[in-house]
């Protein structure tokens, strides 16, 4: 948030309570606008993102939706402020700043203080625009109440079905996340004090259904003090859900994946692995995927990503992707910071499967504006590009392509990477060989060469009318193929005016729809766009 937002929120402050006196005061000049909550001004002690992708103070947020209230922010935007997730990638961020600049670790504001603040923008924004109806806030997912849980569920799913998303979710192959069971020896470690310990015996779980005997067995051995039982729980958690979608349903409760938030980060590589591919299990069941992002998991995979053992690594890249399906969570997972350890996987994974779902992972994210604008700040393009010309996972990599020029800021890196040369080269040199290469490639010169003058001359001066003109005028090819090359040739000549914005959405449809897959595999986490491709 720029100076003029800050000193929007900060124009209300004036009528300070006692209680705010002793709360840290910032420099607006030397802290980050992001560090600041944009409704208290003050650093963040609590982070969270809400459903818009906006971080605020917790405590701000629970007073908004008390209220009934959503405020309009600097630029006009207001919040989403039904769910919230703690950004625990902030708040760490937040701490390292104020240890690095020797301030005082932010605590968290009085809540009548905040209830104030509130009220004054109440009355300064007179009118009903930005009240929030009590029936559109989505109750907040309360850890040890799974009713809480289930009635946001079906929120969310009455407000889906309201509002069906006209994007295509297209798959990059057929294959679903790989579901793993132990390929491993159970560690023969003596016993070890657990260091988590408290934090499993100080959950109050009395309020939860009974656990099944199956549950409770795996429960009593991943709470346990010793190393042993807690990769035998594991491993008999990575079993069972391995091949039973109602075992992966059942077992996917706050007892369970409480034990996992803790087991994933373990320093012992063998605990950690088990954790992640059990936890990529339980993720393939749709209505799993929201409740294990709700649950904090998204900052401790991103943790592994970045600093874990290269098989949980390959596991934690298979969660992120099957998490990335579900429509809810693609906007979190970008915020929460997985664009950039996903994009060092793609390019930098010694494992085939890990690069491949890394890649499938971007693609989901890549869906919505947000994410592309991340992935091309995150220098994303020329890496792609790169990848493309040398031949590396090039039907996909220019899938994901086509993607990032569909937004400004994509479009304008491509050309200015030498994207039009280097996918015309492609093409000329037989490098994109497969049939689904060739379609990718001609459709990532498609989406460049719609509305944009500048592509004209660059692909002219990189031959492309004559490459095209064969694709055209061969008797192999498919038609769709034919289709988009012929498109190319009449934007080049000047015929950009025949395409309207209902033949650009949909030729954009045809193009996600290259190698005959199907429009409606992985939208939603529908299980027709999974299949096992190996088991462990």
């Amino acid at each position: 948030m720029g100076e003029n937002g800050r000193h929007r929120w900060f124009s209300f402050h004036h009528h300070r309570s006692a209680s705010a006196t002793s709360m840290p005061q910032n420099n607006p000049g030397e802290t980050p606008a992001e560090f600041l909550c944009p409704i208290t001004g003050f650093l963040m002690s609590d982070p969270v993102v809400v459903a818009s992708g906006q971080t605020f103070e917790r405590i701000s947020v629970q007073v908004c939706r008390n209220l009934g209230f959503a405020p309009k922010l600097h630029d006009g935007s207001q919040p989403d402020l039904s769910t919230v997730i703690p950004n625990l990638a902030m708040k760490s961020t937040i701490l390292s700043w104020c240890n690095r600049k020797k301030v005082e670790h932010p605590r968290p504001p009085d809540y009548a203080y905040v209830e104030g603040v509130v009220r004054a923008r109440m009355d300064k924004e007179p009118g009903t625009g930005n009240r929030v109806a009590r029936s559109e806030i989505l109750p907040p997912v309360a850890e040890n109440s799974p009713s809480d849980y289930d009635s946001v569920m079906g929120a969310i799913r009455a407000r889906s079905r309201n509002s069906i998303s006209s994007s295509t979710s297209l798959p990059l192959h057929h294959h679903r996340p790989v579901t793993y069971s132990s390929s491993s020896e159970v560690f023969a470690g003596a016993e070890n004090p657990n260091p988590i310990q408290s934090s499993f015996s100080t959950s109050d779980y009395s309020s939860f259904p009974p656990m099944s005997e199956e549950e409770e067995e795996i429960y009593n051995k991943m709470r346990s003090s010793n190393t042993v039982d807690h990769e035998q729980g594991l491993i008999l958690l990575r079993k069972t859900t391995r091949s039973s979608e109602s075992s992966r349903i059942s077992l996917c409760t706050e007892r369970l994946l409480s034990l996992l938030r803790s087991l994933i980060v373990s320093r012992y590589n063998i605990v950690q692995t088990n954790a992640a591919a059990s936890l990529v299990n339980l993720s393939l069941e749709k209505p799993n995927k929201l409740k294990i992002v709700r649950s904090g998991f998204v900052p401790l995979l991103i943790d592994v990503l970045k600093s874990g053992s290269t098989e949980a690594q390959e596991h934690v890249i298979g969660a992120l992707f099957s998490l990335a399906v579900e429509e809810e969570n693609k906007m979190v997972i970008g915020v929460l910071g997985a664009v950039e350890p996903l994009l060092h996987a793609l390019r930098s994974s010694e494992s085939e499967r890990a690069r491949q779902d890394a890649a499938l992972a971007l693609y989901h994210l890549s869906l919505i504006p947000n994410n592309r604008t991340r992935l091309v700040r995150a220098g994303a393009v020329p890496m792609m590009l790169s990848m493309v010309r040398s031949g590396e996972s090039a039907s996909r990599i220019l899938l994901l392509l086509c993607n990032l020029a569909a937004c400004s800021e994509g479009k304008g890196a491509m050309l200015d990477g030498n994207g039009v040369a280097i996918l015309v080269g492609k093409l000329r040199e037989g490098g994109a060989d497969s049939e689904a290469a060739r379609e990718n490639c001609v459709g990532a010169l498609l989406t460049l060469s719609v509305g944009n003058m500048r592509f004209r001359g660059l692909a002219s001066e990189a031959g492309a009318e004559e490459i095209l003109t064969e694709i055209v005028e061969s008797e192999g090819g498919s038609e769709r193929l034919k289709e988009k090359a012929r498109k190319i040739l009449q934007a080049m000549r000047g015929g950009e005016r025949e395409f309207g914005e209902g033949a650009e959405a949909r030729e954009w449809n045809r193009m996600l729809e290259a190698s005959g897959l199907s429009r409606s595999q992985f939208q939603g986490g529908q299980k027709e766009g999974f299949a096992y491709s190996s088991q462990f």
